[in-house]
């Protein structure tokens, strides 16, 4: 994530070392999966950076399915979904979109705001703990890791930041109507 700071893996040099989860990304199926597994891990929040809601990722039944067990089996969970250009999930019909429009109260959807490059790569997070990232949205290689809170934590730090100053979903709405 050029230019962000929230490069490297973040482990603090105390105390033992947790047995490793992390995998190395290659392909598209690997983020697909790797993706998939930290959705189902879930237990109250799911934050989402991406350029357009890649449809091979997240338009897929089994993660459409993760993302309606989790918000539907607890009323607290959450869903955040940072898109840096919505224009291409709402003119391909993304099936993602589809459930936000019909789980409005648990999907949250946001633009990012101008100053942030689409460039910033491309990351999924549940709650505190997994993640799948990329440093280029627009590549497949990247990193996963289902229990990394250091790096968990920076990343949310910055999906916080451009959340707080993008553009809500019902501004992006009237954008599209």
């Amino acid at each position: 994530m050029s230019g962000s700071g929230i490069e490297g893996n973040g482990n603090p040099g105390t105390g033992p070392a947790p047995a490793s989860t992390r995998l190395i990304l290659t392909t598209m199926p690997e983020v697909r999966e790797a993706s998939l597994q930290v959705a189902r891990s879930a237990q109250r929040l799911l934050s989402i950076f991406t350029n357009d809601l890649e449809p091979m990722i997240y338009g897929e039944e089994p993660f459409l399915e993760a993302i309606k067990r989790l918000v539907l089996a607890r009323s607290y969970a959450k869903v955040r979904v940072l898109l840096a250009d919505p224009s291409r999930a709402m003119f391909d019909g993304n099936k993602f979109l589809w459930l936000a429009r019909r789980l409005t109260s648990c999907i949250d959807l946001r633009t990012m705001a101008p100053e942030y490059p689409a460039s910033a790569g491309a990351f999924i997070i549940a709650d505190d703990r997994a993640i799948v990232y990329r440093l280029r949205g627009d590549r497949w290689d990247g990193i996963s890791d289902m229990n990394d809170p250091a790096v968990v934590r920076r990343y949310l730090t910055f999906f916080d930041e451009v959340w707080n100053m993008s553009m809500q979903e019902s501004q992006m709405r009237q954008m599209f109507m």
